[in-house]
């Protein structure tokens, strides 16, 4: 049979494709953190695995991308888009990563940790949308209580960059 495809699976491939897995397993469960760092550092690990999983698309290692004029044959030449785009990934990960560092920085310099916080006012949109859903429902006004676990009401909540320091005193 000519021109047959040889459809054997290679060790390398099973290994690239179950390391490319845990990459991007562990960069989404990093991203899922409420750390700051911890999200920066899922980031990275998701873009040194679409970086790997781009070059593990090229095919087979070890073949020219370019042919410098010797006859074509269509089993010899490597993609070379897969490598453009890893190049291109690097750099925009690169990017991305100093950006969420300088993000991550600034807040740490405001607050004095890098744990994300929950949004009060998303909870308060929350609690009115339910509100509203009862109240259609029901017809009546139920006082809902906007504590949210700090022993302060939330009407008179100081703001969330407000812990008695200056951004200057986390030194």
């Amino acid at each position: 049979m000519s021109g047959a495809v040889d459809n054997t699976v290679n060790t390398l491939d099973v290994t690239m494709a179950v390391v490319v897995g845990g990459l991007f397993t562990i960069g989404f469960h990093l991203m899922l953190q409420r750390s700051l760092m911890r999200i920066v550092l899922g980031f990275i690990l998701l873009g040194h695995g679409t970086n790997l999983l781009l070059l593990v698309a090229g095919g087979t290692p070890g073949r020219p991308p370019v042919l410098d004029g010797k006859p074509v044959n269509p089993a010899e030449p490597a993609d070379p888009l897969p490598q453009a785009m890893a190049l291109t990934s690097i750099v925009i990960t690169f990017g991305l990563t100093a950006f969420l560092m300088a993000l991550a920085y600034r807040s740490w310099r405001l607050s004095g940790s890098d744990e994300v916080r929950d949004d009060v006012e998303d909870r308060r949109i929350d609690i009115a949308l339910q509100r509203a859903g009862s109240d259609e429902v029901s017809g009546t006004h139920e006082e809902t209580d906007l504590d949210d676990g700090d022993g302060t009401d939330d009407g008179d909540e100081p703001d969330h960059r407000d812990h008695g320091t200056t951004p200057g005193d986390h030194r």
